[in-house]
C-alpha cells in the first residue's frame, strides 16, 4: 500500500512548482485530498475507483457545503488524481467519471459611486491610521484589486509617474494595473506621513504596514471594510471583493472594453469577466421597465 503522506508531499510540490498555483489554491486543494484519505484511512488512492470518489462527494454534499465548494472539491479531486496518472502511479483515473454540480451564475452584490464616495470619506484621517485606511480603500476601488494583492503590494510596484502599478495575482502571475489620481494621491500622503511612524525593516517594501511594522493581514482589510461601511451607515453585506465587483461594474457602465477589463482584474477566461456585462444589462433593463408605458 503506497503511503498517502508521501503523495500528498510530492503533490504539495506539483501544485507549487509545476502549477505555480496560489498558497490559498494549494491549501484549499490539499484540504479536500486530505479529507478524502480520512475517509479511506486503509486504502490508498489507486484503489479507489468512481463509486468511491463519488460516495465521498455525497458525504460532502450531505454537510451542507455549497455547490461552489463541491465543484471545486470535484476539481481537487480531478487534480490529484490527473497528477498520479501524469507521474506513471495510477493505471486508471477514477476522477474521469464524476461530475461537478451545475451552479447558478452568481450575481455580486455592488456598490453604487455614491456609496463609495461615503464608504471612502466616512475614514477619520485624525485617526493614527487614517490615511492609511483612505489609501487602502482607494486603492482597492481604484484597480479593482483582490485582498490578497492589496496586502502584498510593494512600494516598489508603485509606478505613478507612468499611472500604473504592478500587482501580483493568482498563480504569481504579474499585470500592470492603472491607477487613479485620488488613490495615487492617497497613497502618497501615507507614504510621506502615516508609513514613516509603521516602518520595520522586517517589512521595509510592504507598501500597507500593521500598527508592529508587519504586512497586514487580509482579515485586518476585512475589519477596516465592516468598520468604515458602519460609518457610512451602509446595511449592504460588504467586503473587500465588493470593491472589485463594483470596480469592474461601473467601468463596463461607462463603456469600457471587456477585454481591458479582463486584464485588469487577472482573469484567466473572459467568461468570469462576463458576468459584469450581466450586471450592467440588468441595470438598463430595470431602467427600461420602470420607464416602459406598460411596465
Amino acid at each position: 500500500m503506497t503511503d498517502w503522506t508521501d503523495i500528498l508531499s510530492d503533490y504539495r510540490s506539483y501544485l507549487r512548482i509545476e502549477r505555480s498555483l496560489s498558497p490559498n489554491t494549494v491549501t484549499s486543494y490539499l484540504s479536500d485530498i486530505a479529507k478524502l484519505r480520512d475517509m479511506y484511512p486503509d486504502r490508498s488512492p489507486q484503489e479507489l475507483d468512481g463509486d468511491d470518489l463519488s460516495a465521498f462527494l455525497s458525504s460532502e454534499a450531505g454537510h451542507g457545503i455549497s455547490k461552489r465548494s463541491q465543484s471545486r472539491t470535484v476539481s481537487s479531486l480531478k487534480s490529484f488524481y490527473g497528477f498520479l496518472e501524469i507521474e506513471g502511479r495510477l493505471r486508471r483515473n477514477p476522477a474521469e467519471t464524476i461530475g461537478s454540480p451545475k451552479i447558478s451564475r452568481h450575481i455580486p452584490a455592488v456598490l453604487s459611486i455614491e456609496e463609495v464616495d461615503r464608504i471612502i470619506s466616512s475614514v477619520d484621517l485624525s485617526a493614527p491610521e487614517g490615511h492609511r485606511n483612505r489609501a487602502i480603500l482607494e486603492v482597492l476601488y481604484s484597480c479593482g484589486l483582490r485582498v490578497s494583492e492589496l496586502v502584498s503590494l510593494r512600494i516598489s510596484d508603485l509606478f505613478f509617474e507612468d499611472s500604473f502599478i504592478r500587482v501580483t495575482g493568482k498563480g504569481d502571475k504579474q499585470r500592470l494595473v492603472p491607477i487613479g489620481e485620488p488613490a495615487v494621491r492617497a497613497v502618497q500622503f501615507y507614504l510621506s506621513q502615516t508609513r514613516r511612524s509603521l516602518a520595520s525593516k522586517k517589512a521595509e517594501d510592504i507598501l500597507f504596514l500593521n500598527r508592529r511594522g508587519g504586512q497586514m493581514s487580509r482579515q485586518m482589510v476585512f475589519l477596516i471594510i465592516k468598520r468604515q461601511c458602519s460609518a457610512a451607515g451602509i446595511t449592504k453585506d460588504i467586503s473587500p471583493h465588493t470593491f472589485r465587483h463594483s470596480f469592474a461594474t461601473h467601468l463596463i457602465e461607462n463603456g469600457a472594453d471587456l477585454r481591458a477589463v479582463q486584464q485588469m482584474l487577472g482573469h484567466e477566461s473572459i467568461l468570469t469577466t462576463e458576468i459584469y456585462t450581466h450586471l450592467d444589462s440588468r441595470k438598463w433593463q430595470n431602467t427600461i421597465l420602470d420607464h416602459h408605458p406598460r411596465g
